[in-house]
């Protein structure tokens, strides 16, 4: 078997809880509110605006014995660079505050999830990167589209129309990274690489779930 089915296998419990929080279900099937969506925005930007500096940091500890993933993670950055603007594009066409969403504290679970990701790449295996990778990208791929279509339909507008750039166009380019991805990881045989993955996995699982809890995005709306 795998290693991809083997992470496949192994996360898809954690994947699953993510699918049965109240705000998620709430989101996928109602959407959110304009304030709610605002400040999901203002979340995702950390997160994504952290991504190629992750993966830069596992990158310069991959030797020449990982020198695959190194070159897969260097093709990723030149692909990911930038789409930060992206989510800050679809905060200013739903009205959002972008010049305060450069300088604004993210919610305790973003601040975990992007301190876990740099810990692990620097302190624990450089293939810990693709634990994270794998996470949001089924998470991308899976269900941006759907939940850029239902948010969209809540604040009364289309998703083609702006303000969902982001979550619309990655749910089709993650597709296409999670295949290229299975193909890595079938390639990735040793034991402390493969557990450094699924821990990470299982890690960016629980964190981002924890960005629906009322510690997540939502707290943004008291300040």
């Amino acid at each position: 078997m795998s290693f991809f089915i083997t992470l496949v296998e192994s996360s898809d419990a954690s994947r699953r809880s993510i699918e049965t929080l109240p705000r998620v279900q709430s989101m996928m099937h109602k959407g959110l509110t304009l304030a709610e969506y605002r400040a999901f925005l203002r979340d995702l930007y950390h997160i994504v605006w952290h991504f190629c500096p992750i993966m830069a940091a596992a990158a310069a500890r991959c030797d020449e014995s990982l020198k695959n993933i190194r070159y897969e993670l260097y093709e990723r950055i030149a692909e990911e660079k930038g789409h930060e603007g992206w989510v800050l594009e679809d905060l200013g066409s739903v009205g959002g505050d972008v010049p305060g969403a450069h300088g604004a504290t993210p919610s305790a679970p973003v601040q975990a999830m992007i301190g876990f990701n740099y810990y692990a790449a620097e302190r624990v295996h450089p293939c810990s990167v693709l634990g994270m990778l794998y996470v949001l990208e089924v998470v991308a791929s899976v269900y941006g589209g759907k939940a850029a279509d239902s948010i969209a339909r809540a604040i009364g507008r289309e998703a083609s129309a702006g303000g969902f750039r982001f979550l619309s166009s990655h749910a089709t380019m993650d597709a296409d990274h999670m295949a290229k991805l299975n193909v890595l990881l079938k390639t990735i045989g040793d034991p402390a690489a493969q557990a450094a993955i699924i821990e990470s996995t299982r890690v960016n699982f629980h964190q981002f779930g924890q960005l629906f809890s009322e510690g997540g995005f939502v707290s943004h709306l008291a300040r």
